[in-house]
């Protein structure tokens, strides 16, 4: 199997679960993942903020505030909803995750003029919702939470273990919190302990996912290598998520970040969806892309036509 550097769009649009498990471990660090919002007006206009992420530099496309049952990615040409997966995946050539959120009890403003992360239907992590996501092709569902969505630890374990019986087979199951999610007893350094990592494991997890170093309190280099080190001992692999709108900070910052994630030995790394709102800022993806990859490999991966 290729690793993942080496991959073209024709090399993803064959690959099942297990082959990208395997090309973004022979990636030795290197895999660069981008969170965007399709529900917010894209940063071009008219091109989609995915599409604006691959083109410089992204792996893989993350989308949050996706709603399988309504779904809503604007730029996109017009599309049958149960097609919105597949068409951007044809637009990019790239392998596309969403995040689904095992909410306990909102702690935030249910109203979306209030709160932009309101909770709605097809966000939730429900099995039914993970069956769409797989039926429209979706590559990996992420269980996290998005601010104040009283995402619990306890939550993703058992959404977890439905997921592995449901769609197990066929998607990636990426498991873990980028921040405390409103929920204080797991914050800082408790957002993930080994114990957490063990079950979610245990749970049916392929991957990992915790906060990069220096994007929340407590979070330390040797926090985060500890953990991951843990985790690539259970056989697991790791995403260290900048979610905390430092994806908007100054370029510096962000190589800072980039090479800490990369001593810890993190295998993705992921960078938000609020530079301004809705993607990172492009200039930040370019740059964590070649602190961690070199010019090479970014503009390899920004040069490659989907054709290939």
């Amino acid at each position: 199997m290729k690793r993942l550097l080496d991959c073209q769009a024709s090399d993803f649009a064959v690959m099942d679960k297990e082959d990208l498990l395997s090309a973004i471990a022979g990636s030795e660090g290197r895999v660069i993942a981008c969170e965007t919002i399709g529900a917010l007006q894209p940063m071009l206009g008219d091109i989609t903020n995915a599409e604006f992420a691959a083109a410089m530099g992204a792996d893989i496309l993350l989308l949050n505030i996706f709603d399988v049952q309504a779904p809503v990615i604007r730029g996109l040409p017009k599309t049958a909803p149960q097609d919105t997966i597949r068409k951007l995946k044809a637009l990019t050539g790239r392998p596309v995750g969403i995040n689904l959120e095992p909410v306990e009890q909102s702690l935030g403003s249910d109203d979306p003029e209030e709160n932009m992360w309101a909770m709605t239907g097809g966000r939730k992590a429900t099995v039914e919702n993970a069956r769409l996501a797989a039926d429209m092709g979706v590559d990996m569902i992420v269980l996290t939470g998005n601010p104040g969505t009283g995402v619990s630890n306890p939550a993703i374990v058992q959404t977890l273990r439905a997921y592995k019986k449901a769609v197990g087979d066929r998607v990636i199951l990426a498991a873990g919190k980028m921040h405390a999610s409103g929920i204080l007893s797991e914050g800082a350094e408790k957002i993930l302990t080994q114990a957490d990592i063990l079950e979610f494991k245990e749970a049916g997890a392929d991957v990992i996912l915790l906060p990069a170093p220096g994007t929340v309190p407590g979070i330390t280099l040797e926090y985060a290598r500890d953990l991951i080190g843990y985790a690539h001992s259970l056989g697991l692999l790791t995403i260290t998520a900048i979610g905390t709108s430092q994806e908007g900070a100054d370029t510096a910052t962000i190589r800072q970040i980039a090479l800490m994630c990369k001593m810890a030995g993190t295998d993705i790394h992921h960078l938000g969806d609020t530079g301004y709102g809705g993607m990172a800022l492009p200039e930040n993806i370019q740059a964590y892309s070649i602190a961690v990859r070199g010019i090479r490999h970014t503009y390899r991966r920004m040069a490659g036509s989907i054709n290939r």
